[in-house]
């Protein structure tokens, strides 16, 4: 069976808006798009683009997919992420029915009877942003990895993460955490249950 892995750009205090450029998502009138690009490196573009070489199947919510839609078709296989992209079966989640303009899309409506369903036809299926999904799919345990990349800065206003509507959850780290010459962290954890709490720190063992 394969994995679901949710690759998520996020800022200290959690915001994923809109990390690649000012008009990238301006919902509810968020002005400070583009914010991961003062952080990019060499490394951390490394880092980025071998988690997409690995994947054989991108699924996403139905806001980034517009946002990808509208921008990778129109690039070649000269780019090794558009190549990716293109190539790969890809699945949109929206709550109502609709035609998807990318070829090779499908559209999703039942996330936890279909989404499931990836996970027996493909190797490493990877959510990108899709902040919304990404917390549908945490709260029907279909999360079995969790890569965030973790920039040093915060905005105080922008989509959350982790906001109303996250479950408890337990994770795991997969390797240990990678710091990038610009400030960026790679984090990359396992689903490992749920958490555990209701301990008193002062009754700790020694």
């Amino acid at each position: 069976m394969g994995i679901i892995q949710a690759d998520i750009f996020l800022t200290l205090d959690g915001v994923y808006q809109a990390p690649g450029g000012p008009e990238e998502d301006r919902a509810d009138g968020f002005a400070l798009g583009g914010w991961q690009g003062a952080y990019f490196d060499d490394e951390s573009g490394e880092t980025i683009g071998a988690g997409i070489a690995r994947l054989d199947a991108l699924l996403l919510g139905r806001r980034t997919y517009d946002i990808f839609a509208g921008y990778w078709p129109a690039h070649g296989d000269d780019d090794p992420i558009a190549a990716t992209f293109n190539a790969v079966p890809k699945f949109v989640v929206s709550r109502t029915p609709t035609d998807p303009s990318w070829e090779g899309t499908m559209a999703l409506t039942d996330v936890a009877t279909e989404v499931r369903a990836l996970k027996d036809r493909f190797e490493e299926v990877h959510v990108i942003g899709s902040g919304n999904l990404v917390t549908t799919l945490l709260r029907e345990g279909l999360v079995d990895r969790l890569h965030l990349i973790l920039y040093p800065l915060v905005l105080g206003s922008g989509k959350r993460l982790f906001g109303d509507g996250t479950v408890p959850a337990a994770f795991t780290p997969v390797q240990a955490p990678r710091a990038f010459p610009k400030g960026a962290v790679s984090l990359l954890y396992e689903r490992a249950g749920d958490p555990v709490t209701g301990v008193d720190v002062s009754q700790r063992p020694q």
